[in-house]
This record gives structure tokens, sequence and C-alpha cells, in this order.
């Protein structure tokens, strides 16, 4: 049954990992694990390993703000799956943000960013931080011209776009290189996708099986290779919230206090949990979701307090660890 519900062909239960190659443009610079399925890359910025070169020091570089403090990393950890472990993130002249950074891992495969969904490409995405005043709080247009103060940004953006650093550069440089972020050698994805039986423990297979049982419905948000559906729902965490959410860029009352659905993928490395940074352990999402869902107007149909037993949750935090890569962590914590 979770065949069905992960939604994963069987063309791709066994492929192989992509060969890395370095050619000017080239998809299969990006390793997919078995069990994902092909990126669908723009057609004006395939990658090739000079923009992601590019874009990745893009990434690191404090030049993004406007007082030289923060880069995007400072936000998006390697180390922490491409979050933060505040609740909310430090940003330019020492500001604090309004919602907890989310991992950035695969969001090569999301139709739409931020929390409430309102940027839908990766390009597009990275305008949104720049001029967040809460954030790097900065101009594109002066990133472009810090970067062509130096001869050797201006060499490589040469030799990626073909330009001179500008706004075009500075969004699909930055996206090429988040796109390579692919996180799927858990040890669920070697039980399940390379099938190597020894991975999960009993308790993290009974686990797995009330993750995606009818009683949990867990699955009904977080399924897919991905561990969420995209959709935007209220998860019950209060009854009244600061953050309005989804609301904002639809004027719709219907979506007030609506976010999107998460991954579940690297739990272990990316506390604390919700939009707001409200929850410290996996142990307390798990007892929201058991016995603590608040009766906002708006929560999702899918919610109940779903009252697992203390086995049931010990059961669904150890299967939900497992879906920890730490070969990713290790690989991306090395730059």
């Amino acid at each position: 049954m979770i065949k069905y519900i992960l939604g994963i062909g069987v063309a791709f239960m066994f492929a192989n990992f992509l060969i890395v190659h370095d050619s000017k443009e080239d998809e299969s610079l990006i390793i997919i694990p078995v069990g994902f399925p092909e990126i669908d890359f723009p057609e004006d910025n395939l990658p090739s390993v000079e923009r992601i070169n590019l874009g990745k020091r893009l990434f690191f570089d404090t030049l993004m703000s406007k007082d030289f403090s923060v880069s995007c990393a400072s936000c998006h950890k390697p180390h922490l799956a491409f979050s933060d472990n505040l609740r909310f993130s430090i940003g330019s002249d020492l500001s604090e943000g309004k919602s907890n950074a989310p991992s950035l891992a695969n969001v090569a495969y999301s139709p739409y960013l931020n929390r409430d969904g309102g940027v839908p490409t990766l390009e597009m995405q990275v305008l949104v931080p720049i001029q967040e005043h809460l954030e790097l709080d900065m101009n594109i247009l002066e990133i472009a011209e810090r970067m062509n103060e130096d001869p050797s940004y201006i060499d490589m953006s040469m030799i990626a776009y073909n330009r001179v650093p500008d706004p075009y550069v500075i969004t699909r440089a930055l996206a090429n290189f988040e796109r390579t972020l692919i996180s799927g050698q858990s040890r669920f994805d070697q039980y399940y996708y390379q099938g190597d039986k020894k991975q999960l423990t009993k308790e993290e297979r009974k686990g797995m099986d009330l993750f995606f049982s009818d009683k949990a419905q867990c699955s009904s948000c977080h399924g897919g290779f991905t561990f969420t559906n995209y959709a935007f729902e209220n998860n019950g965490l209060y009854e009244q919230y600061i953050d309005s959410g989804r609301i904002r860029l639809t004027a719709e009352e219907s979506d007030r206090a609506l976010f999107k659905v998460p991954t579940l993928r690297n739990l272990e490395f990316t506390s604390p949990y919700m939009h707001d940074g409200s929850m410290e352990t996996i142990e307390e999402v798990v007892e929201h979701y058991s016995n603590s869902i608040a009766a906002h107007k708006n929560r999702s149909i899918k919610l109940k307090p779903f009252h697992f037993s203390k086995k049931e949750k010990e059961h669904l935090v150890a299967f939900l660890k497992s879906l920890s890569d730490e070969k990713f962590i290790e690989k991306q914590s090395v730059r």
C-alpha cells in the first residue's frame, strides 16, 4: 500500500544515480537518488558547473545583505539541512524575522515557494529575502554593482551566462545552486527505494505502518517522495494566529492561517518546528497531533485529535527520525 501512497512510479524504483559530468549545460550534473523523478529545469537556466559554482558562491557571500553581515546561508545552514536552529532567523542590522526558516532540501521539486506559496519559481524566490527589510534588506541592483567591483565575479558571470553580473545572473545562478540540494539517502530511502530491509528497526517499521495508515493519516498531507503534498493547510496550532498566513496573498478569509505543508525529511536537523518555530522536539509535534489540536475555523478537515498511545508515539518518532539523511548533511557541510 505504501507504494501507492508515495505515488512513485515503478520506473524509478530501480534507477541508478545520474553520473556527474563537467559539460557546459548538462542536466545530469545533479544526482537524482533512486525513487526520485527527474527535475524540471527552466529552458533558460539549465545547470552547468559554472552556474552552480557561481550560485554557491553567492549563497554564502555576505555581499548579499545591506550591511555585509548575513548571507543566504546564515538562515539556511548546510549542517541543518539548509534550515535554521532559531525560532526566527536574524537578518541584516540584527533584525529578527517573522517566520521559521524552512529547509531548502529538495526545493527543486517545489511547485511554488515561501510559506504562503506566493512565488512560482526559484529564480523569482530570491527577490523576496533580498528586498525584505528583516532579511537581507538589499536592492538586487546594488548587489550587481558590488559584484561588478570584483573581477572574479565578472569572470564567473561571463563564463556562466555570457554577461556581466546583473539581476538575471544573480537570480538564475542562485536557483541553479539550490536545485543541487537533493536529499534522498536516508535510512528510509535505503529501506524502501533501495531494498535494504536491514535499514529500519522493528519499531521504525511499526511507526512507518502507522504513518501511512488510515488511523494516523499523516501521509494525506505528508505523502510523496518529498513527504509533503505542497498544499496549504491549517494544522490547529492555535485558535488565534499572530501570522495571518496565505490570506496576505489571496485576501480570501478561507486562507487565513493557512501555510504550505512542510517536508518531514531531515527533521532531526531542522528544529524548531511549525511555521513559527514554536516546538523544539519531534515528540512535541507528535503530541500536538495526538491530543492538542486547536479548533481554528480553517483547521484542515483531515485533522482530529488522534489520541495515539505512548507506544504509537514512540514508533512515530522513531520512523520520522529514519527520514534523516546524514549523507546529505555531511556532503553539504563540506564547502
